[in-house]
């Protein structure tokens, strides 16, 4: 066979890669044998504009585990991976390249010229994209690979829209938004971030009231003063107008009393502001109050403000402070309030809450459920899409992964709002509307509507057709009431909603695709638990409805990764990780390892390069294993072999199967239970402590006794189940040994030459299974030779025997040990240079054990010396370089303590120099 280089060579793995892909394996469908079980995972589509940050590797790592481990379970195994069009950040994109080279604006270039440079830029950047999932190890079926702006996802886009608004679920109307005004553009409430900032908070008087606010400038048109029912204080000016001086002259003011004020905060009364607060834009709409825009979609103040009128808002508001001080009306002003401020989560611009004419998806509307089975599932007919959503999680359809967010879940299902789903930007699915040029430009609320853009496509409440909105799948040239000309909606639907059809729109939906019934719902939802409310939810709510299924049977949560010291990363803060530089310098499998160790289910991981090198140093070991086991293992053909597993010789035979079966099982367990960091733990603890350090030690003198035949069938055996249970963990170097493994096998002549037959790729192996135990005892034996191989070994480090001088001894053994210890003195020499002869009693034991007794025989020169009181430094140093090396103990202990660990051994290494 080709000899192995003496360290992994990890910079072939992309050799390895394009043999997995060029096999088809990937595709459930080319999957060798009878496979009725699927499972599906829908890669949550990274932004075609980015590239592959550490967040990315964290979901590549554990999906693709995930598949890999399914695919050897013997199922149908699909990863359907994608890419998200990202309307605003791309469009954003662009326009500040057209900007930058052209000084032109998107206006002036027009509509169509700017799609067709995103588009060409889109098609780089996601080929970019899908080259750096791939250096993941990332097992995605590349033949189903989707794009969001695709045409068949986009005509699910359009299907869904259309059902939705025949159902009354989507419609157009006046509502208070969140506004960017650098975007230009709405946003949904939970894509809106907060800062906790310290900002004056002002006490005005206001008629026989003092009210407070934050935001002076928003004040102008205050017409309505609120107070609670049963306070008293108020009780005389309820129902009465009031003539108040105000900050650009008088105003008539209207009393109302209504329990939305709050008596203990405050003055107990308060001013509503209908156009630029959410609540108070609801109760505008109980009591059919005016709403009236006083901030415009840039940020400044309209004509309503009067003399104020085209300055920005936030920057006048210390002006209009000055006023109101004038005119005696500042009560006082408190310098240390602390509010959270809304930014747009897209370019940090404070928010401004806006009345607009948008589309908007009713959470809480009922429909009539048109699936008959999921109607029978839930035991009604109609419910809302907030009703359907909750039933989804509560009657335990779906299960999220840890189940500590199912409240978090239902609390923000619970306080949903009607979803704004338009958006005012040219890029993304244009929204299937169109409307009559022949329509009355009818206008709903004058006030409310000033904008010509809302003006034009305005709605006339009459009984005309052509001056309804006319909904369509396909896309219509005329009016199909009066044949005359159309116009499209110009807005663009939020990416959520065509994200939020992913699991199915890729299947092939709303056609009822071979895929579509094989592959959905999908087996799990993998991602970070951020963003449980802006996608995993919205795929909740539209899938039941469009579907009349759940979208995924599991959802599971990683946590984010974090630095070293628990910071969130960051370019501008530096303290970020590349993944593909890290690929680069440590290998792929390594990047992988440090992912998934330490974490858990919707906890957050610290991940710094020490971690990453640690496991390189795994990786190598596990390399060194393979390469020693397959270079000095023999041509093993014994078919018996392959098919019942080696025949066991020895007691170390015995427990190191036993030992494996074990591994297999809790491997398999806690696969199946999504505990993949246990997983690992439990792997790298058999692998370097269980099988190199005790077992290959052994199997090289059980070469010397006579049974190198039985010893290298064992060998290769743990060797074969091995690799497969750290393939979906480190595919990469356990596909290489593999490769190696097989040329042993004789199952195929030559790893580096592309194989005709892809059939012995470790990819589609199947997963170990468990045998039964046959002798449980041979565990309890071998361990009670192990305690006494590291008693003797202790000993000599002790007293610093050197390593190649003999010792002999005698040892006293109960009947009950006497396989394990009696049998194996030539086995207990070989590992310890230190020869025991059986006797019945002996003086003065130096090694008592339950059971045994040792005495031995210590040189006159090592006599000589008396042992000093660090005895144990030595052996103490061994553990302490032994336990730093360890990348489990590195990916858990807190940074100090690490530090804390290598300055205690450096202490100790540099008191030793000066002692000697």
């Amino acid at each position: 066979m080709k000899e192995l280089p003496k360290a992994y060579e990890y910079k072939d793995e992309e050799r390895a890669y394009q043999q997995w892909e060029s096999s088809g394996f990937f595709n459930p469908d080319n999957l060798p044998g009878e496979r009725p079980e699927a499972f599906t995972i829908a890669m949550p589509p990274p932004n075609v504009t980015g590239s592959l940050h550490i967040g990315h590797a964290m979901f590549l790592t554990i999906e693709d585990l995930m598949t890999r481990y399914a695919r050897m379970r013997g199922m149908r195994a699909l990863w359907l991976p994608g890419v998200d069009h990202a309307a605003i950040a791309t469009q954003n994109v662009i326009e500040k390249q057209i900007y930058a080279e052209e000084k032109k604006t998107r206006h002036e270039i027009g509509r169509t010229e700017l799609m067709k440079r995103i588009n060409e830029f889109v098609q780089g950047a996601r080929h970019r994209i899908e080259t750096q999932i791939r250096r993941m190890g990332s097992s995605c079926d590349w033949s189903r690979a989707r794009y969001t702006l695709d045409p068949d996802l986009s005509m699910a886009v359009k299907t869904v829209f259309k059902m939705m608004y025949d159902n009354g679920l989507i419609y157009r109307g006046d509502r208070i938004v969140n506004w960017c005004p650098r975007c230009h553009s709405t946003l949904a409430d939970d894509e809106v971030e907060y800062q906790e900032q310290k900002t004056p908070f002002y006490y005005f008087k206001y008629g026989p009231v003092v009210i407070g606010t934050a935001r002076p400038e928003t004040k102008f048109l205050d017409k309505t003063i609120v107070v609670h029912p049963k306070d008293k204080r108020y009780k005389d000016i309820v129902g009465k107008e009031l003539e108040i001086e105000w900050i650009t002259g008088k105003v008539r003011a209207n009393v109302i009393a209504d329990p939305v004020a709050d008596m203990e905060f405050g003055t107990g009364a308060m001013t509503i502001t209908p156009a630029h607060s959410f609540e108070d834009f609801a109760l505008a709409q109980k009591y059919k109050l005016p709403v009236v825009k006083i901030i415009d979609e840039n940020g400044n103040l309209t004509e309503a403000a009067s003399e104020f009128a085209g300055r920005n808002a936030r920057e006048a508001r210390k002006e209009i402070v000055v006023i109101l001080k004038k005119k005696g009306l500042v009560e006082k002003i408190d310098e240390n309030y602390v509010h959270n401020l809304s930014l747009c989560y897209r370019c940090g611009t404070p928010i401004e809450p806006l009345p607009s004419l948008q589309w908007f998806i009713a959470v809480d509307k009922p429909f009539t459920i048109a699936h008959p089975v999921l109607a029978k599932k839930i035991g009604k007919k109609s419910a809302t899409l907030k009703e359907l959503s909750l039933w989804a999680v509560r009657s335990g359809a779906i299960s999220i992964i840890p189940d500590r967010f199912n409240k978090t879940y239902f609390h923000w299902m619970e306080h949903l709002h009607d979803w704004c789903i338009s958006r005012q930007i040219w890029f993304g699915h244009q929204i299937p509307v169109w409307y009559c040029e022949n329509r009355e430009l009818g206008i709903m609320n004058q006030e409310l509507v000033t904008q010509k853009h809302n003006s034009k496509f305005a709605i006339h409440n009459s009984e005309n057709p052509c001056n309804q909105p006319i909904v369509s799948v396909e896309n219509i040239t005329k009016c199909p009431h009066c044949n005359g000309a159309v116009t499209q909606d110009p807005d663009t639907l939020d990416t959520w909603f065509s994200s939020a059809l992913w699991t199915f729109s890729t299947l092939g939906w709303p056609e009822k695709t071979k895929d579509l019934r094989t592959f959905h719902p999908t087996s799990v939802m993998e991602t970070g638990y951020d963003i449980l409310f802006f996608w995993v939810a919205r795929m909740i709510l539209m899938t039941t409805h469009a579907v009349g299924d759940i979208p995924f049977k599991t959802v599971y949560l990683h946590g984010l990764v974090r630095d070293r010291e628990g910071k969130k990363m960051s370019k501008s803060a530096g303290n970020g990780i590349d993944p593909l530089d890290m690929i680069a310098r440590f290998g792929t499998d390594p990047v992988r390892l440090s992912l998934v160790v330490g974490t858990t289910p919707g906890n957050d991981i610290r991940l710094y390069e020490e971690k990453i090198a640690g496991y390189r140093n795994f990786v190598n070991k596990l390399w060194n294993i393979g390469r020693f086991i397959l270079t000095t293992s023999g041509n093993q053909k014994n078919k018996k072999t392959k098919k019942q597993g080696p025949k066991p010789n020895t007691l170390a035979d015995e427990w190191i199967l036993a030992e494996l079966n074990s591994i297999i099982e809790n491997t398999t367990k806690a696969m199946e239970e999504f505990r993949y960091s246990a997983a690992i733990e439990n792997l790298y603890d058999f692998t370097w402590s269980k099988f190199a350090d005790w077992y290959i030690e052994i199997a090289k003198f059980q070469r010397t006794q006579g049974l190198a035949e039985s010893t290298d069938q064992i060998l290769l055996h743990a060797l074969q189940e091995l690799l497969k249970l750290w393939h979906p963990f480190t595919p990469f170097i356990t596909e290489e040994l593999w490769s190696h493994l097989n040329v042993i096998l004789n199952l195929f002549q030559d790893p580096g030459k592309k194989q005709k037959n892809n059939s012995n790729l470790l990819l589609i192996q199947s997963w170990p299974a468990t045998k039964k135990q046959k002798n449980k005892e041979s565990k309890n034996q071998f361990e009670r030779l192990q305690k006494l191989t590291t008693a003797l070994r202790t000993f000599r480090a002790e007293h610093k025997v050197n390593p190649k001088e003999k010792l002999t001894g005698k040892i006293v053994v109960s009947k009950e040990f006497e396989h394990a210890i009696s049998d194996h003195l030539g086995l207990i020499a070989y590992l310890t240079k230190i020869h025991l002869t059986v006797d019945s009693k002996i003086a003065q034991p130096v090694i008592q054990l339950n059971g045994i007794c040792v005495a031995l025989t210590l040189p006159e020169k090592t006599l000589s010396k008396k042992p000093q009181d660090s005895v144990a430094v030595q052996q103490y140093i061994t553990a302490l370089k032994k336990r730093l090396s360890d990348p489990v103990f590195l990916s858990k202990a807190p940074p100090h303590i690490i530090e804390k660990e290598q300055k205690r051994l450096k202490e100790i290494e540099e008191n030793l120099i000066s002692e000697n």
